[in-house]
């Protein structure tokens, strides 16, 4: 095994870690594992990273659920419209995507280049979400609504992204249920999570019908990560997560500015 294998195993633990801690976030990390340590393709990476997640998620979720924190009704409402666009992009958009997509001078922008450009950019406003760490939380025992046309535009949006760049979108999806369905700051992100599994997962179906899938090598990535949403739940019985996310957030920040130097050099 190489080292750069190594770092990304430990890569698989530490997006767990930070998943158990702070409830989202460390997702965003695994398509970033599996192209530079891994060596994986992206698109090969970011339907990996749709398994990952939504496997991770799902933990988290049922977790939660045990807890009475995930209210079942407003995850469906929510997760509808971003599973169908999410499996949507992955089996329809992503493989639409030509190869070669323009030219600047010498610099040849490509389908791999272009997804990764994109995902440093979702990265950096995932990374400023969580720096600012701002999100108002709602009066304990508000009244559930829903706005539906919202939720629909907001959940295909958030599909889409999804499906582009297999990151969760916890950062979007938290303060839609604070401010869409005035759910309190707890149960946003408890509900988040499965959320993010059904669309997660959903939207991988549309890789394994387009990409052949590497299970032996999968598999034990996901369970590595799993291992880690234990050791970082375990730790938040010690350390406040809420306190790490903006640490987290500049981590973040810098990977992302990292991979646009990376790209485009």
């Amino acid at each position: 095994m190489e080292i750069t294998e190594i770092l990304g195993y430990i890569g698989a633990l530490f997006i767990g870690v930070v998943l158990g801690l702070i409830g989202g976030g460390g997702s965003i990390l695994t398509v970033p594992v599996f192209v530079y340590l891994m060596h994986i393709n992206p698109i090969t990476a970011t339907a990996y990273s749709l398994f990952v997640v939504g496997v991770s998620s799902l933990v988290g979720a049922i977790k939660n659920f045990k807890k009475g924190l995930v209210d079942l009704r407003t995850a469906i409402v929510f997760a509808i419209p971003a599973f169908i666009a999410v499996y949507t992009t992955r089996k329809y958009l992503v493989p639409a995507i030509p190869d070669h997509l323009f030219n600047i001078g010498e610099f040849m922008l490509t389908k791999n280049i272009g997804i990764m450009i994109f995902f440093a950019i979702i990265m950096l406003l995932a990374s400023i979400s969580m720096i600012k760490n701002n999100k108002k939380d709602v009066a304990q025992g508000s009244k559930i609504q829903y706005n539906y046309p919202v939720i629909l535009i907001e959940g295909i949006i958030i599909g889409v992204l999804t499906g582009i760049v297999g990151a969760g979108g916890g950062f979007l999806i938290i303060p839609a249920l604070v401010l869409l369905a005035k759910l309190p700051m707890k149960k946003a992100v408890a509900t988040s999570l499965l959320i993010i599994a059904i669309k997660s997962l959903i939207g991988f179906i549309g890789d394994v019908e387009n990409l052949e899938i590497a299970w032996n090598f999968l598999l034990p990535f996901t369970a590595v990560s799993v291992i880690g949403i234990f050791i970082g739940m375990y730790v938040s019985n010690f350390i406040e997560g809420k306190k790490l996310e903006k640490g987290f957030g500049w981590f973040v920040l810098a990977m992302g500015v990292y991979i646009i130097i990376k790209e485009l050099m």
